[in-house]
């Protein structure tokens, strides 16, 4: 079946095809790998340096979770409005675009000299991020053909991970030399190189007939906005009269988009959450991000507070969880397309839940190599259930609602991030214990999510 794909220059046809031809593919997806991976890195690589930017721009610790929280927000708030956009303009059109708004900010985050410009850089910087995220896993699906799908999702994963990795241990060399500004620097030429390749290589995809609803994307952006600063609100406690106020209008905007959005392509896909499969597997990444996010923004605190290492020593160490997950996802990947997802995800969620109570032994007096061995244990849990629970979200949709499963799968992984990294900011704020409280909410977290995944398993059987 033939499709026509408007361009920008031109009007290019589409066949559509049960993924690329090989000799085609291994372009696209370096340029899909690429950006993708130096949006992940952008991000721990900020959570190492929160201690140190906190103390340079005179601010408190509790505060300086703004930097995270600013661009987890953005990305989540533009997530699903793009991924839909991408339905109707085109996949890559929206990843190109989003990835030139990404270098520019990231510019923007380098220059900054005060709270107010790096938490604005970096909300833009999310922005770029979202075009990138948002239609990842749905470029994934028309790159490879379905056969190594759950393949192509593993070695997403080793690239994320691997990203995750060199994020702690760029920032820990960069800290002992240079000024934390030079954090985001790396992005730029990285990204231009991603779209110099990506302008030639990536896919077109056929695109849906209808129009974009921009009023539908409004109200969700709104919502999905008062939802995520709702969470942060209490996390850093910012009155009740305040969390009140915002739960009301979060619940006001959610009953608007329901009714504004469209019933065949709507923005907030409740078509995709009717079926059981998705539904639970969307539950447990989010409930798993929460977890992890929680245990990784908190981490770099109690290593430098609480066991006194300074930053490079730190971020080495924590190189042993990203790296765990990398290595773990590609074999988790390839074990997808033969076991079920809700089995892998419940043991790897089980092991990482396990993982993180065995943090709590951890004290000024352990070894490095414990350190390593415990943080090698939950990125192994986690890798384990990552790649096999993000194929079940992307094949369980219809491939028409392509955009709309990827939106879906990185607004949940976001939302349970911002939860993850409110939680800090609440204990941080609030308790004389922050740490064995952060750890232990993280492990409950994950516990939920292992009993939610094997759940998914009769579905799977059916």
């Amino acid at each position: 079946m033939e499709v026509n794909v408007p361009d920008s220059k031109n009007t290019r046809t589409f066949q559509e095809a049960d993924g690329l031809p090989a000799d085609k593919r291994m372009l696209a997806i370096l340029t899909v790998f690429l950006s993708m991976g130096i949006a992940v890195m952008d991000g721990s690589i900020a959570n190492l340096a929160l201690p140190v930017i906190a103390r340079d721009l005179m601010t408190s610790e509790a505060q300086a979770i703004w930097i995270i929280n600013s661009y987890q927000i953005a990305l989540a708030v533009f997530l699903l409005p793009l991924a839909s956009l991408g339905e109707v303009v085109g996949y890559r059109r929206v990843y190109l675009t989003g990835l030139i708004f990404f270098i520019v900010a990231s510019l923007a985050c380098a220059m900054s000299g005060t709270m107010l410009q790096i938490s604005l850089a970096r909300t833009f910087q999310g922005i770029g991020a979202a075009g990138i995220l948002s239609v990842n896993s749905a470029l994934l699906r028309f790159i490879f053909p379905t056969r190594l799908l759950g393949r192509a999702i593993g070695y997403n994963a080793l690239v994320a991970g691997t990203a995750s990795a060199l994020g702690p241990t760029v920032s820990g060399v960069l800290l002992h030399v240079a000024s934390w500004h030079w954090l985001f620097l790396i992005n730029i030429p990285l990204g231009l190189i991603s779209f110099s390749i990506g302008i030639k290589a990536l896919p077109f995809n056929p695109l849906s007939k209808r129009k974009f609803d921009a009023k539908s994307a409004l109200v969700c952006m709104l919502f999905i906005g008062l939802l995520l600063y709702t969470i942060d609100a209490i996390g850093h406690v910012e009155g009740w009269a305040t969390v009140i106020t915002c739960a009301a209008l979060t619940v006001i905007s959610l009953l608007a988009l329901l009714k504004v959005q469209s019933t065949s392509a709507p923005m907030l896909p409740l078509d995709l959450l009717r079926i059981p499969l998705f539904a639970l597997s969307v539950g447990t990444s989010f409930c798993s991000f929460a977890a992890q996010m929680a245990a990784l923004v908190m981490l770099p605190f109690m290593m430098q507070n609480y066991l006194g290492m300074g930053a490079g020593r730190a971020g080495l160490l924590l190189t042993a969880w990203p790296i765990s997950v990398a290595l773990t996802g590609v074999l988790a990947g390839k074990l997808s397309d033969r076991i079920m997802a809700g089995l892998l995800g419940g043991i790897g969620l089980a092991i990482l839940a396990v993982g993180l109570a065995m943090l709590l032994i951890v004290n000024p007096q352990t070894s490095d190599m414990t350190v390593v061995i415990l943080f090698a244990i939950c990125g192994i849990g986690f890798g384990l259930f990552q790649a096999p629970n993000n194929r079940t979200i992307m094949s369980s949709a219809p491939k028409a609602r392509t955009g709309g499963a990827s939106g879906m799968l990185g607004t949940a992984r976001l939302t349970g991030q911002t939860l993850g990294a409110s939680v800090v900011a609440l204990m941080l704020t609030k308790s004389t214990s922050p740490y064995e409280l952060v750890l232990i909410s993280a492990a409950i977290l994950s516990g939920a999510a292992c009993v939610v995944s094997l759940s998914r398993i009769r579905y799977h059987k059916d």
